[in-house]
């Protein structure tokens, strides 16, 4: 018989427990220039966040926010956030391979475009068709 091991998640060669313990202006070392950027300047917004999310998940009410600029740290793992889209909340579940990106690119604020067929006029091939 083969085991199969999971293999276990690391984020820039470190844990995700090691990542919990740390500070958000220690975590934002790890990301990119701009997340990192973000993360060391705007670090109270996120902290004011995960503070207000705490007291909702404490009383069993949903976590909704309009703030879709913030950067997703590893103390967010886990909890269910409906992050508005710009006309409806999009309910989104907090995973490990959504560190250090922001809320916005998980509730699209643009639906994606279907085009249909061409009608009648649309192509030049289709003028030459009579219209009967």
């Amino acid at each position: 018989m083969v085991e199969t091991t999971k293999k276990e998640f690391t984020f820039r060669g470190k844990t995700i427990e090691e990542l919990k313990q740390m500070d958000i202006r220690e975590f934002s070392k790890c990301l990119t220039s701009k997340s990192r950027r973000y993360g060391l300047r705007q670090f109270q917004e996120i902290e004011k966040f995960i503070g207000r999310a705490k007291k909702k998940a404490a009383k069993n009410k949903a976590i909704k926010t309009h703030q879709r600029d913030l950067i997703i740290v590893p103390e967010m793992i886990g909890w269910r956030i409906s992050i508005y889209s710009g006309r409806m909340f999009v309910p989104v579940i907090i995973t490990e391979e959504m560190l250090g990106h922001k809320f916005g690119e998980f509730a699209p604020s643009r639906s994606r475009i279907k085009h249909g067929k061409a009608g009648v006029g649309a192509t030049k091939g289709s003028r030459a068709k009579s219209k009967k």
